[in-house]
Order: structure tokens, then sequence, then C-alpha cells
């Protein structure tokens, strides 16, 4: 048989296998992989699929956008699949490795006997050789099983710092999204401050122009409309960087034009989160993703000196060869060469043991330990950090819960103090500056209140994600 078709049929069969591998996940790795970015906040690819902003833009909307195109939630999704084909490649350990080689030669080989021609030779041919070897690791101590504790340890931590990625771009976003929300409600506020300063204006204008008011009633209330209008195109300013701002979150460009709900419109205080802040701070610090992703990572540490130690330990084999070639076969020097074929095989068990490397198990086994201290301490100041956070948020939800009730009522008195400023002005028995600073503080009333509301909504979500507790039901 002639060495070419070997070589097609063996590349043929390589192809063919390695096409198999690839479009297989033979091993069960992929499991634990999410279909989207967004993991399962957002399962279904159709999703994240996107055309242009909705109007008005709902939390949902953008919170989806951002969690399927931000580049930090994509990174955190390769990393998961990386980690899961590196549990393939441990789980792959305890299966024979299979190899095959094929070779043609041509060999032109000229022997000259001084003196003695008829010792002399010459051959020139073609020769072939095909082996097929193998390798099946039996038993090496448990470094196998360490290496795939420590590659599935690894995978919870991936999958569980995708999950904390998801969790505080999550945050972020509904915090850029109710910035941009209070900052059109800032605006709105303006323009109706704007208006009525605008009226008041006019009112004192008419009043001097009857002789009523003296001429400083009409210079203090343009005054006031004139600040009125600074206001409102600083807070257009304001708006238009917030709104590229939420843009940017969702992979746009920040000139896109963005349309949001009123900020009065939507989820109202609520009593959601009853249990006491201690209760909170306990659970974060056990399942929080941050936390999960700390702990996994010291269990692949502890699994990684497990690996490092057995690795040094004797290695039991089984191995097996076949090989045939057509090498030329001569009697002797001199003796023409005759064709031939030859077979080899073989099949053994082959122990390998270390006896010694240069001390460098020694240094190896300590470096996965340290790096083991590294890791428990890391957990520590991930608890740490979770716990504070969580504190933080709880006093924040507290807090801007108390806000939100002061500051509807501030904005009832402040609404009523401007209607009756404004008749007694009209009637002729109050003063401008009765008026204006009625005005001004209706003004504070309405900015202080849409604020309110603003904060309330983005500490309501930061506190479920220094829980960990966001999912998709938050969106709304």
């Amino acid at each position: 048989m002639s060495a070419r078709p070997i070589i097609a049929t063996l590349l043929t069969s390589f192809l063919v296998a390695t096409s198999h591998v690839y479009a297989f996940d033979v091993l069960r790795t992929t499991n634990g992989i999410s279909a989207t970015a967004a993991g399962a906040i957002v399962p279904d690819p159709l999703a994240c699929q996107f055309g242009s902003p909705g109007k008005p833009l709902l939390l949902a909307e953008a919170v989806q956008r951002a969690l399927c195109s931000n580049p930090k939630t994509r990174e955190a999704w390769a990393d998961v699949k990386a980690q899961a084909a590196g549990l393939g490649v441990a789980r792959a350990a305890y299966l024979p490795t299979l190899s095959g080689t094929a070779q043609v030669v041509r060999d032109n080989s000229v022997t000259d006997v001084i003196d003695h021609p008829t010792l002399s030779s010459a051959q020139l041919a073609t020769t072939n050789m095909e082996s097929v070897s193998l390798n099946w690791t039996l038993y090496d101590f448990g470094a196998r099983a360490a290496a795939a504790r420590n590659a599935s340890a690894l995978l919870a931590a991936a999958q569980s710092t995708q999950n904390a990625t998801l969790q505080n771009l999550f945050v972020a976003v509904a915090k850029d999204y109710y910035a941009a929300q209070a900052a059109a409600g800032a605006l709105a506020a303006a323009e109706d401050v704007e208006r009525m300063s605008g009226d008041s204006a006019k009112v004192a204008s008419a009043r001097v122009d009857k002789g009523i008011a003296p001429i400083s009633d009409a210079l203090q209330a343009q005054t006031a409309y004139t600040q009125a209008v600074l206001s409102r195109n600083k807070a257009q300013g304001a708006w238009q960087s917030a709104a590229g701002t939420l843009a940017s979150d969702m992979e746009l460009s920040p000139d896109v034009p963005i349309t949001l709900p009123a900020v009065t419109a939507g989820v109202q205080p609520d009593t959601a989160f009853t249990e006491s802040v201690g209760e909170l701070i306990d659970e974060a610090t056990h399942a929080h993703p941050s936390v999960l992703a700390a702990q996994a990572e010291v269990d692949a540490a502890v699994a990684k000196v497990d690996q490092t130690r057995a690795q040094g330990l004797p290695n039991i084999s089984l191995v097996s060869k076949y090989s045939r070639d057509n090498q030329p076969a001569s009697l002797g020097l001199g003796i023409l060469e005759f064709p031939a074929t030859g077979h080899e095989w073989y099949v053994g068990v082959q122990v390998t043991i270390p006896f010694f490397e240069g001390f460098t198990r020694t240094y190896q086994i300590r470096q996965t330990q340290a790096q083991l201290e590294k890791q428990r301490d890391a957990l520590e100041d991930a608890r740490q950090q979770v716990g504070l956070e969580v504190w933080n948020s709880y006093q924040a939800v507290q807090t801007s819960t108390d806000s939100v009730k002061d500051s509807a009522t501030l904005l009832d008195i402040a609404q009523r103090s401007f209607t009756a400023a404004q008749h007694r002005y009209q009637a002729g028995v109050g003063n401008i500056l009765e008026l204006l600073n009625a005005q001004t503080a209706l003004a504070n009333a309405q900015q202080q209140r849409v604020q309110a509301l603003a904060d309330w909504r983005a500490a309501r979500l930061r506190l479920a994600g220094s829980l960990g507790r966001l999912s998709g039901d938050d969106m709304q």
C-alpha cells in the first residue's frame, strides 16, 4: 500500500474527528453558559436585538440594551466560556490520547569501499513508515481530580463574577436612567418657573402701567424672570449631558434623541425591604455574587495546591504502539538490497517516578499555598465590602423614603402658598416680594420633589444590587 493513500486517510480521519469535537460539547461543559451576555436577567437572545430607542424609553429597555451590549458584560461572558473550556480540558485528561504518524522518505544512499568495488553499494528507494500510538493515564494519585476541581471552581468563580458584573451594571444604568429622568423633570420644572416668572412680570408691568405699583415691582419681577431663563438654560444643558450618559451606557451615540417618561410616573415608595439591616448584611455576605466568586477562587486555590502536590507523585499509564514500514533489507555489505516490509507492536504499563526535580516541586507548592492565603484574604475583603455597601444602601433607602414623603408635603404647601400670594398680588393687597418669595419656594419644592423620587428609585435598586437580588422583574 502506498504512503499517499495512508496519509490522506490519516488527515481525513483527523479533520472528521476535530470537526465533531468542535461541533459538540462532548464533555458537557457548556450547560452553565448563558445564551446572552445579560445572563439570567435577559436569557432570550431575541430580547437582545434592538431597533431605535423606545419613545418613551423605559427602564427595562435601557437595562436590557446595556446588559446585552456593554463591553464589561460581554467580557465577563467570554471569561465564563473560557473557563468552561478549561473544565473540558481538565476532564479530557481522563481519556486516552491516540496519535498517528505517517512518513514518506526518498532515500538515496551510496557507499564506495576503496579498493573493493565489489563491496560498494548504492540505494535509491522510497520508504514509507506509519505508526499509531496510544497513551492512557490510569492512576496519578489525584492530580487529574484536583485539576478538575480547580477548573470547576474557576468556572463557578467566572459565573459569579459575571452575575456580579450584571448586578453592578444594572445599578449603574438605573442610576444614570433616574439621573436623566430627574434632569428631565428639573428641566420641566424650570420651564414652569420660567412661565410663572413671565406671568408675574406681566402682572407687575400692568400694575405699574396703571399706577398702582411702583416701578421697582416690575424691575424685580423682570429680574426674577431673567434668572428663571438662565436656570432653564442650565437645566437644559444638564438634561443633554444626562441623556448622553444614558445613551452611552446603552452603547448608543450620545447624540441619539432620548425621550423619558415623567419622573412622577412609575413605582412609588413601598415597604419591599422590611428585613432588619443586620439580616440583610448577613445574607449578602454569604450569597452576593462577588462573595460567591471570591469563595470559588478559594476553592480553586485549594484544588491547585492538591494538584501541584500530586503532580510530583508517580504516574501509571497504559502505553501501546503499532508501526509498519517498507525499509529495504540487505544480507550484508556489498550485497544487493531487496524489497521488504516490517511491522512492530507493543502494549504495556509505564510507571513514571519523578525522583528529583531540583526542588522545583517544593517551591511550586509554596507558591500555590501563598496564592491560597491571598484568595482567603480577598474573600474576607469581599465580605467586608459587601456588608458596608448593604449598610450604606439601606440607609440611603430609609433617607430617600422619608425625603419622598416630606417633599410631597413641601410641594403641596408651596403650591398653595404661591397661589395665595399670586391672588393677593393681583388683588392689590400683597407685594411683589411676597409673590417672588412664594414663587422661588415653589420652584425649589418642585426640584426637591423630582430629585427625591429619582433618588428613592435609584436607592431602591442599589440596595437590591448590594444584596445580589436584581432580576428581570426589577426592570419594571
